[in-house]
């Protein structure tokens, strides 16, 4: 019963990511200008040049507002990752120095060598 459920969730998460695809490119692009105005906010050297980022920046926080669908979708691709994530039943691992050092070869020898001497 909860693979069935993870295949409904994840149907209905693929579908609402595919239909918010224009809008999501609408977000992307509208993340861009207010990124774009920030920097050169920052970098300006005239008031002239400021105010005129402070413009880009608005556009963009208006564009964003207009494409609130793609917040819908940004929320469909976690569903899936989160369906996906389920249905392989594997738990987040961050690389950590444990991990990195576990796969050093010769610590594994070690280990083989080590069962091949009991």
């Amino acid at each position: 019963m909860k693979k069935f459920g993870l295949i409904v969730v994840g149907v209905i998460a693929g579908i609402v990511a595919l239909v918010n695809l224009g809008p999501l490119l609408g977000l992307a692009l509208s993340a861009l200008l207010v990124f774009a105005g920030m920097h050169f906010y920052l970098k300006g050297g005239s008031k002239l040049a400021k105010i005129s980022w402070i413009a880009v920046g608005l556009i963009g926080l208006l564009t964003a507002v207009a494409n609130v669908p793609g917040f819908f979708g940004i929320l469909a691709i976690a569903g899936l990752w989160y369906v996906i994530r389920e249905w392989k039943q594997q738990p987040i691992a961050f690389p950590t120095q444990l991990t990195a050092a576990s796969s050093d070869p010769f610590i594994n020898f070690e280990k083989q060598w080590n069962e091949l001497n009991k």
